[in-house]
């Protein structure tokens, strides 16, 4: 019988033909070679499939009407081969050739079900979804942390325990943090891997920022319903994640350029997750500070100084 490869890759896609040259490219420099890559394609209409092909993929194709979030990673799931699953977005690409290495390691540790890793932005990151990066995403690594929060942009799961539970494909987003949350009931652990880091390209407008977080509140408020966002929470979280923004904004003398990309972001992300709420129901006090509430002001702990040097990708 073949050896099973160290790991599958799963990732979504639909009309990525900018960004998934660049993660196949990162994902053939890795110093973990021997890894399953399954493209799930939703129905892309631009040269997505025409340059994923030229990787060794295995392509899976559904049809756009078909997608949620939840079908199309567990459709990639049941074709994985490994004894872990990596997820990652078609719009990130790892920085360093040791990424799925360290992604991968804190699986030593039999009791943990899945790690995640850290996530930046590039020059076309709005400021304020830097800071969110800054938040979510800090500097040191968390071996066992102590709440469910994740992020399969960049994140990896044991297959027999995906074959446990699967992911909800009813949810509109977040069905990593429902399956994070599943995976805690049953007294697994998971852990955020600092040193495995991608770049996580955003282009989007203000009502692409208003539509992800009206969508991803709809879906927390069905994971966990127990507590509710309020108007009173939208002007709060909005002002002091703003006034956040500014500070850091004017410590990095950009406060003139950036303070309205500051304001409209924050602004249909709250707006969004207002109306989300509207829709369906509440959130845990924990979850909201993780989520929500803004960055120190010591502007996410000191940058690590890593000895590995990142890949070189073509036009950088």
């Amino acid at each position: 019988m073949p050896q099973s490869p160290q790991c599958s890759i799963v990732i979504r896609a639909y009309n990525e033909e900018k960004h998934i040259g660049r993660l196949l490219t990162g994902i053939l420099e890795q110093t973990v070679q021997d890894v399953q890559i399954i493209l799930v394609d939703s129905g892309s209409s631009d040269a997505t499939v025409a340059i994923a092909s030229r990787f060794p993929v295995e392509l899976v194709s559904i049809k756009p009407e078909e997608f949620t979030f939840g079908r199309s990673l567990n459709i990639g799931c049941a074709r994985a081969t490994a004894d872990f699953i990596v997820f990652a977005s078609a719009h990130v690409y790892p920085v360093y050739p040791d990424w799925l290495e360290c992604l991968l390691a804190p699986f030593e540790d039999p009791e943990i079900a899945l790690v995640y890793g850290k996530q930046r932005g590039t020059t076309s990151t709005k400021f304020s979804e830097h800071q969110v990066f800054l938040k979510w995403f800090p500097e040191q690594s968390n071996t066992r942390q102590n709440h469910p929060f994740c992020n399969n942009a960049n994140a990896a799961v044991r297959t027999n325990l995906w074959r446990e539970k699967q992911y909800d494909e009813s949810l509109p987003g977040l069905e990593d943090l429902d399956w994070a949350k599943w995976a805690f009931s049953q007294g697994f652990g998971i852990s955020y891997a600092a040193d495995a880091e991608i770049i996580h390209v955003h282009e989007e407008t203000p009502k692409g920022v208003y539509n992800r977080y009206r969508r991803e509140a709809i879906a927390l408020s069905r994971i966990d319903p127990r507590q509710k966002f309020h108007f009173t929470d939208f002007l709060r979280l909005f002002l002091s994640n703003s006034m956040s923004d500014f500070w850091h904004a004017l410590k990095k003398k950009q406060l003139l350029s950036k303070a309205g990309e500051i304001f409209w972001f924050r602004a249909m992300q709250f707006w969004g997750t207002y109306q989300g709420y509207r829709y369906a129901g509440p959130i845990t006090e924990q979850l909201r500070q993780t989520f929500y509430y803004p960055l120190g002001r010591n502007l996410g702990g000191k940058e690590s100084k890593r000895k590995v040097q990142p890949i070189r990708y073509e036009g950088n």
